[in-house]
């Protein structure tokens, strides 16, 4: 027992020893020093156009990786990206490797025309020389050099005065200009500059305007030309809302406002580089430097697979297409050698499947309402839990209700529905999903489409697939009159024929009461639905059928061409679960 209580306290000693969450993490961390911008004009905006995308995933992403891409890796993702539509790719710092500027050298040999390559590049003589000479030959050269500007970078890294900072700037500036635009032999590229105040969103937001001006002077934009101006939250130490504010401050105050190109650069260490992007957008941003799914250093870049599909759901094109998002993440893996999260937004395996069980009623129902619509010539979505349509992006409609013990009735029903066309009455809905429920259970897994219609089948003996000792050899109707109908029939059970007949108000009554006779007891109808299967010349019914017997209840399923032999199909199924029972016997 003494042993026993040494033991608890040491535990208990050993968790308050790793307890060391502060009371009042003031003491410790200070809130970012937000802007005063009491006239602000972004949160009245909207975004109604899609920005200049650049997509650093070669460059920024790939830097980030444990193993980082091969260069036939890097190539089939290039590729790739130029398949999405992406018109401003940064492929490397080819200053760092010989296969960086290999790599460099092929996207500028097989890039589009209309597609501009960009290159980074730390502020350093023979770094730029090396850069540019990678980058020789591209219709359109993006250099890109940066330099930290917040007053932490600057004290500690750099031990550096913002007048010194400054003064690099400029004389990179003037550098890259010499080599690239003033040099009269390279003018078959349009070459651009882009600086970049590394970060920016914990630098005094005149200074970084100050220093942005300096920079701009030394290169002298155009029109026809502009410079870019990255503005990177390079580590995320502020809410999406100051961000925006700075954004918004900058491009309020940069002078010469057409020769600028607004950038944002967001990384994700808070989680909210996506909000940070639109609202940066919304306060006059022009243009967005990330990478697909997210990758980056850290928590990575901003996801800009999650930042154009936002854009595509509220109605605007994002000039990207994720017609095949399957084909992008495999790429993307394969590349990055990292799985995309099943629940990353758009992207992940899970985000359009839904297993709750009020989840998936209402996106049964919202299916039904949609066809609908769409018959009467509105195509609009407005699907209950899926703001996407799956098909828009590759992904087919099969995957959006998967079941499991957590399921409820509309999910198996959406399966059954979606797999062989049966549509459920709704009593027959509650009393399959506990079949499906119970198999779930007591598998500890989720059930596929193949194995949920094995189990319908199983359980209401569809068309006697299962259950088939009683058939029906041959039967005839007799319309006695307006209410009486009789019939008279063989049946073959075990291979013995025997007679049957029976009477009834009609088809069903009469062949059900012909069958009560056969076995000695009493079958009643006490529910009944049919609806057709299918359509055009391959149009079948299928009947759905619960029978009392014995104080016991059994459904049927039946299904054929003619609509009166799907009804017969539907009561054999019936008698032949009870027969496969003993609630009726020979």
């Amino acid at each position: 027992m003494a042993f026993r209580q040494s033991m608890v306290m040491l535990k208990e000693v050993s968790r308050l020893a790793y307890k060391n969450m502060l009371r009042d993490p003031s003491v410790k961390y200070s809130r970012t020093k937000a802007i005063k911008l009491h006239d602000r004009t972004w949160p009245d905006k909207v975004i109604d156009k899609a920005p200049r995308w650049l997509s650093t995933d070669l460059r920024d992403g790939n830097q980030s990786l444990p193993d980082p891409m091969s260069v036939e890796q890097k190539k089939e993702y290039f590729h790739k990206l130029l398949e999405i539509g992406f018109k401003e790719i940064e492929v490397s710092f080819p200053s760092a490797s010989q296969t960086d500027f290999d790599f460099t050298r092929y996207a500028v040999e097989n890039c589009p025309k209309d597609v501009a390559i960009q290159c980074l590049v730390q502020s350093r003589e023979h770094l730029i020389r090396r850069t540019v000479d990678a980058l020789k030959g591209a219709p359109t050269a993006i250099v890109h050099t940066y330099l930290a500007t917040s007053d932490l970078f600057r004290d500690v890294v750099f031990k550096m005065s913002q007048e010194e900072a400054i003064e690099k700037a400029v004389e990179t500036a003037k550098f890259v200009r010499s080599l690239t635009k003033d040099d009269p032999t390279l003018q078959d590229t349009k070459w651009v500059y882009q600086f970049s105040p590394e970060c920016f969103s914990d630098t005094p937001s005149d200074f970084a305007l100050k220093i942005c001006e300096a920079v701009k002077e030394a290169w002298e934009p155009t029109v026809d030309n502009p410079i870019i101006f990255n503005l990177p939250a390079t580590v995320e130490v502020a809410s999406p809302n100051v961000y925006a504010d700075q954004v918004e401050y900058f491009c309020r105050n940069i002078s010469e406002r057409e020769k600028v190109v607004v950038s944002l650069h967001c990384h994700n260490d808070r989680g909210s580089g996506v909000a940070a992007i639109e609202l940066g957008l919304l306060a006059g941003g022009d243009r967005v430097e990330g990478c697909l799914f997210g990758n980056g250093e850290r928590t990575g870049n901003v996801d800009l697979t999650t930042l154009a599909l936002n854009m595509y759901t509220e109605g605007v094109s994002p000039e990207l297409d994720f017609s095949d998002i399957q084909s992008i993440i495999d790429v993307v893996e394969k590349g990055n050698k990292i799985p995309i999260h099943e629940r990353a937004p758009y992207g992940g395996s899970l985000v359009v499947c839904a297993f709750s069980g009020s989840h998936q009623d209402a996106i049964k129902k919202g299916f039904i309402e949609h066809e609908k619509r769409v018959a009467n010539g509105d195509k609009r979505w407005m699907m209950p839990y899926l703001p996407l349509d799956p098909k828009d992006i590759g992904r087919s409609y099969e995957a959006v209700i998967r079941v499991n013990s957590q399921s409820g009735k509309g999910g198996a029903a959406w399966i059954v529905q979606r797999a062989i066309g049966l549509d459920l009455p709704r009593q027959l809905q509650i009393l399959f999903s506990k079949v499906v429920q119970d198999k779930a259970d007591s598998l500890g897994r989720e059930l596929k489409s193949d194995e949920i219609v094995e189990l319908l089948t199983e359980t209401y003996n569809i068309d006697s697939k299962v259950n088939n000792s009683l058939k029906l050899a041959e039967y005839k109707y007799d319309k006695v009159s307006e209410e009486v109908t009789k019939v008279y029939g063989i049946i073959e059970v075990n291979g013995e024929k025997i007679n049957i007949s029976g009477t009834g108000n009609g088809p069903i009554s009469s062949l059900l009461d012909a069958f009560g006779n056969a076995f000695k007891t009493e079958l009643e109808v006490e529910e009944y639905s049919e609806h057709a299967l299918g359509s055009g010349s391959k149009t079948k019914a299928a009947s759905f059928l619960k029978i009392s017997c014995n104080d016991k209840t059994q459904w049927g399923i039946g299904t054929h061409e003619s609509v009166t032999k799907s009804t017969v199909n539907s009561i054999l199924s019936v008698v032949n679960s009870l027969l496969s029972k003993n609630i009726i016997s020979k």
